[in-house]
């Protein structure tokens, strides 16, 4: 068959309102990648790569970053921002193939969501260890990987909160949740609920912002020659997921999600 053009895959690849999605579409796939992506496509519609297969690549690529990050430095910094924005360019490519071959599969969708789970947690993970400096010359410090986990369990459980509503509402024999409904009942938990989306705070504890985070803080330790803002920055990264975890498990609870 013909190698489609770019012009003929985006209206099909890119239906109205993909990039629109509130909490299916990251801002770095509208901003850039789905544009990346795009230019991919042609060279693999054509080919007997499934999209299920690219999505355990993109789920290789976001556990690369644990290990990636173990370099010292910014080397080590640089090669976990790569690994996930590879992890970024297949999660848009693998559902672009399936939208143009019309391969759709709940397999797709779940494998989807244990990559996402995964990559997180890789990221978070690993910048723990980083802080613990395991190739340091001196004392290995697991204070800092111990913080890391805990901040990976709480991007983990951050996830798992808004899956669990979907399972709640189908073992009631509920249709699946409606955007408005995860507005909060209480004029003050919506007014607490729009504060926080506003700053983005929790985004933090995603991968991708994580990653970049991470970057910034490595080249910052590097002028100073220690890994004072790394720690720093496990720590924050810490409370944030705690907190995080607990306030959207209230906003869950306090909305009409579960009615």
């Amino acid at each position: 068959m013909p190698r489609p053009s770019v012009a003929e895959l985006r209206p099909v690849v890119h239906p109205a309102g993909v990039k629109d999605r509130r909490s299916g579409e990251h801002w770095a796939g509208r901003m850039y990648m789905r544009e990346i992506s795009l230019h991919i496509d042609p060279y693999l519609v054509n080919t007997r790569i499934t999209p299920n297969q690219l999505t355990y690549l993109m789920t290789v690529f976001g556990v690369l970053a644990c290990p990636a990050l173990l370099v010292p430095g910014i080397p080590g910094a640089v090669l976990g921002v790569v690994a996930v924005q590879l992890y970024l360019l297949l999660d848009c490519v693998d559902g672009e193939i399936a939208r143009w071959r019309k391969q759709f599969s709940l397999g797709g969708v779940y494998l989807d969501r244990v990559g996402a789970y995964l990559t997180d947690a890789a990221v978070l993970v690993g910048f723990g260890l980083r802080g613990a400096d395991l190739f340091g010359s001196g004392r290995i410090d697991w204070l800092w990987a111990f913080l890391g986990t805990l901040a990976a369990l709480g991007a983990i459980l951050i996830k798992a909160e808004t899956d669990l509503v979907g399972v709640a509402r189908h073992q009631g024999g509920l249709p699946p949740v409606q955007e408005a409904a995860s507005e909060p009942r209480s004029s003050g938990m919506a007014l607490a609920r729009r504060a926080a989306a506003a700053l983005k705070f929790h985004r933090l504890v995603l991968g991708i912002e994580a990653s970049l985070l991470i970057l910034v803080l490595a080249v910052a330790d590097q002028v100073r020659g220690d890994l004072f803002l790394t720690r720093l920055g496990i720590a924050v990264l810490a409370a944030i997921a705690i907190v995080q975890t607990l306030l959207h498990l209230v906003s869950i609870l306090v909305s009409s999600r579960l009615k």
